[in-house]
């Protein structure tokens, strides 16, 4: 069964988002959920609870730079290839608070050879807090069943 030929392409790229989740205890485990995925690109949600803000009492960078790298592996993981982060650059522009509902919002800029590049946005409401640009690397499998080359059509 070709399921990329039988799925619209927002369709095969969800179908790689659910595969994906089933496995991704980290972004389950901090509450994340998906909001959008297509082609290349992918939303996560995720809300700053108790246990995410830092001495400051404001939500600690390593969870928003979390959020923003599980929506960069969302999007590069869209095209039924396994993709892991190579490099991520995160550039912090304001706080989030207790309570914020984080969206980060994650799109394909280039993708060449076994390579991507892959920009994301993080923000509360209006107010952006984050920009994120992670560098991607194939490293080989799928994530729904391919064709088999060698069969023949029925």
């Amino acid at each position: 069964m070709n399921v990329k030929a039988e799925l619209s392409p927002e369709d095969f790229a969800r179908a790689c988002a659910d595969a994906m989740w089933k496995e991704d205890d980290a972004s389950q485990g901090l509450g994340m959920e998906i909001v959008e995925i297509g082609p290349g690109r992918a939303t996560l949600a995720m809300t700053v609870r108790p246990d995410m803000v830092n001495g400051q009492r404001i939500a600690h960078g390593g969870f928003i730079f979390t959020l923003a790298d599980s929506a960069f592996a969302f999007a590069c993981n869209s095209h039924n290839e396994r993709v892991v982060a190579a490099q991520g650059n995160i550039t912090f522009i304001r706080p989030g608070k207790l309570g914020d509902r984080l969206i980060a919002t994650a799109r394909e800029i280039s993708r060449s050879g076994r390579s991507g590049i892959y920009d994301v946005r993080v923000v509360a409401g209006d107010t952006v807090l984050a920009e994120f640009r992670g560098h991607s690397r194939t490293v080989g499998g799928a994530w729904l069943p391919q064709p088999d080359a060698d069969a023949k059509p029925e």
